[in-house]
């Protein structure tokens, strides 16, 4: 199988969430038959936050793409980076390699179900517009929260510690989803802090970026 390299830091969680996810999608026999991945857990990526939202701090840029020649030089055959909102900076990625990078958007867009699409994701997968071309390519309409200020609370709130995957946590996504619910067709899941607190949402009526990227590592490693 195709090692796989993981852009990872922009939550150590999600990164682990991801690897739990990758290892659980494949139905293995042995160890041989689980998906190689090359995981560069970077903490020290510039807040995408801080500089997409509030204007200021470092450029992220640089140092993904620095990630990306590592992990090229690792020997990883394809890239992924489970954080939307860093997908602001996939061409600075794509520049620095020449490796297929494994887009979460393109992904997670393959993925929905025609119409109005809610999204719970940071504001600034909306300021950046980082679903939006696909979106159009797709027919899709994004419908985003009247108040972004819950949303961008709740994800800071797990990058703290001060959130956790379980039923408080649940509880706290699925206010966010019935807020919105009424809005949309369907919802997405475009935030993989907010991937952690999914246990709580009915079932059938969302999708996970985070399983769309998920799937799309697991068909390249084993093609």
């Amino acid at each position: 199988m195709r090692p796989v390299g993981i852009l990872g830091g922009m939550g150590p969680e999600a990164t682990i969430l991801l690897m739990q996810k990758v290892l659980a999608a494949v139905p293995a026999q042995d160890d041989a038959d689980h998906i190689p991945l090359i995981v560069h857990q970077n903490p020290g990526v510039p807040s995408r936050i801080r500089r997409l939202i509030d204007g200021v701090g470092d450029d992220p840029g640089p140092v993904l793409a620095g990630m990306a020649r590592d992990l090229t030089r690792a020997g990883a055959q394809a890239l992924a980076m489970p954080c939307n909102t860093a997908h602001a900076y996939a061409p600075q990625i794509l520049a620095a390699s020449d490796l297929p990078f494994l887009d979460m958007r393109a992904a997670t867009v393959r993925a929905l179900p025609k119409g109005r699409i809610g999204l719970l994701a940071s504001p600034a997968v909306r300021l950046t517009g980082a679903f939006q071309a696909q979106f159009d390519a797709a027919g899709l309409v994004p419908v985003w929260p009247k108040d972004d200020a819950p949303v961008l609370a709740l994800i800071r709130q797990v990058k703290a510690g001060q959130v956790t995957a379980g039923p408080a946590g649940g509880a706290a996504l699925r206010r966010l989803a019935e807020d919105l619910a009424p809005e949309c067709d369907h919802l997405l899941v475009a935030c993989t802090e907010l991937s952690l607190l999914t246990d709580g949402l009915m079932p059938r009526t969302w999708t996970d970026s985070m399983d769309c990227l998920v799937a799309d590592i697991v068909a390249f490693a084993r093609a």
